[in-house]
């Protein structure tokens, strides 16, 4: 309580300074859950506020964090040929997705944050605690070696336009994580696809091209000398070695150009090219469980999106008509981000589906737009992103769909 007493006596004056105040908001907010609690319940229950709830979708995140800044390293070492076994040249491997990772996740925070707390600021209220996920799921989604200020302009778009615009946290229409991400794919499509972006560390993934190394290694090389480990001598990428993602090969040459470059332990255990967190489906997993029991994520989606896209790509093994319809269907879910956009995206609260029926429509709908854009696009083997936001579109619909029947239903009652 002492230390509860002393925040509020330091607590600045809200008409004096707006932004300090709403700075101060959020740091208390953050300390202390909230007071205005009841026991009998029948409106606030606990003290499980939306910051809260936030705080547990960014803790079922880490997982993906941890294995997505190693492999990082990992790729870029494989690039050249060195350190083959996973673990071989950990403290380097380590070290070089901290020097990628840590600038993404920085400017993801200071941008989006700074754009929030201007916005609480002028218009008097609190800060909104949206951007706690989507400010986390921002750096997981993007390529290693995603230019800083494309990532600037992509958070700038997507806070501002996606969220600000239509009143704030709990009001917009689209999800701003993945909008951010649609941003530069749209904007800037070299820097999100091909084989070039997946690979950090390297101006272009060919044989012959040299790692670029700058003052961040070479600090940890001074750190590494002083304890006598292995330190970044540079190298240059090797022959044969391609940075494709599994869904680029099996649009190339369907599941056997998939397995001639990764196992499927690879694609599996998540030691392959792609985006920063969404690789490694173990880790994903573990998230969706903890979502799932802290009843934070909503299982109707995700199972709605696992059959949607199961159906989908069943009927596509049937209709055989390119190399990557040959991908047996199970296996669709080894490559690419399904499982992180079902845990950590279809499962928004706020543009998802609201009623138990919508709910499985939309992710049903999900999978099964997604398993298509997946196959049948050939400029974006990948489709998740776009049946999302397409169905964050329709999501009111469908749950208009839902309640309708239910209303009449019940006028019937009424009348009776």
């Amino acid at each position: 309580m002492g230390l509860i007493q002393y925040f509020k006596k330091i607590e600045p004056d809200k008409k004096k300074s707006p932004f300090l105040h709403t700075a101060y908001d959020a740091f208390f907010t953050f300390l202390a859950s909230p007071n205005s609690v009841t026991k009998d319940g029948v409106h606030m229950r606990d003290g499980m506020d939306l910051k809260r709830t936030m705080v547990h979708v960014v803790l079922a995140m880490q997982l993906c964090y941890v294995f997505g800044t190693y492999n990082i390293g990992h790729q870029h070492f494989t690039a050249m040929g060195e350190y083959l076994g996973f673990l071989e040249g950990f403290h380097l491997k380590l070290a070089h997705g901290l020097i990628k990772l840590f600038p993404i996740f920085v400017v993801t925070h200071v941008v989006g944050l700074g754009i929030e707390f201007w916005y609480a600021a002028k218009k008097g209220h609190a800060v909104e605690e949206g951007f706690l996920v989507s400010g986390a799921l921002i750096p997981l989604i993007m390529p290693p070696d995603l230019p800083i200020w494309i990532l600037v302009l992509s958070v700038a778009f997507a806070v501002i336009l996606v969220k600000e615009a239509f009143g704030g946290t709990g009001m917009n229409i689209w999800n701003v994580a993945l909008m951010a991400r649609l941003f530069v794919f749209f904007a800037y499509p070299t820097t999100i696809s091909g084989d070039d972006v997946w690979v950090s560390g390297f101006e272009h993934i060919r044989a012959g091209y040299a790692a670029d190394y700058g003052w961040a290694h070479n600090l940890f090389n001074g750190l590494f000398g002083a304890m006598g480990l292995d330190k970044f001598t540079g190298g240059q990428v090797v022959d044969g070695f391609t940075g494709a993602t599994p869904l680029a090969l099996a649009y190339q040459g369907g599941w056997e150009a998939v397995t001639a470059v990764y196992s499927v332990s690879d694609m599996w255990w998540g030691t392959i090219p792609g985006s920063i967190g969404e690789t490694s489906k173990p880790f994903i997993l573990f998230g969706a469980i903890f979502l799932l029991v802290t009843r934070i994520a909503s299982w109707r989606i995700m199972l709605g999106m696992v059959l949607g896209a199961s159906l989908m790509a069943i009927i596509l093994n049937a209709w055989d008509a390119t190399p990557f319809m040959n991908v047996p269907w199970y296996y669709q879910f080894y490559m690419g981000s399904f499982f992180f956009a079902m845990a950590f995206m279809a499962t928004d609260p706020v543009t998802a589906a609201s009623t138990n029926g919508g709910k499985i429509a939309y992710g049903f709908l999900i999978g099964f737009i997604g398993m298509i854009v997946r196959v049948l696009n050939p400029a974006y083997p990948e489709g998740w992103m776009l049946a999302i936001i397409f169905m964050n579109t329709f999501a009111p619909l469908l749950d208009r769909l839902v309640l309708n029947p239910h209303i009449a239903r019940r006028k019937k009652l009424a009348h009776a």
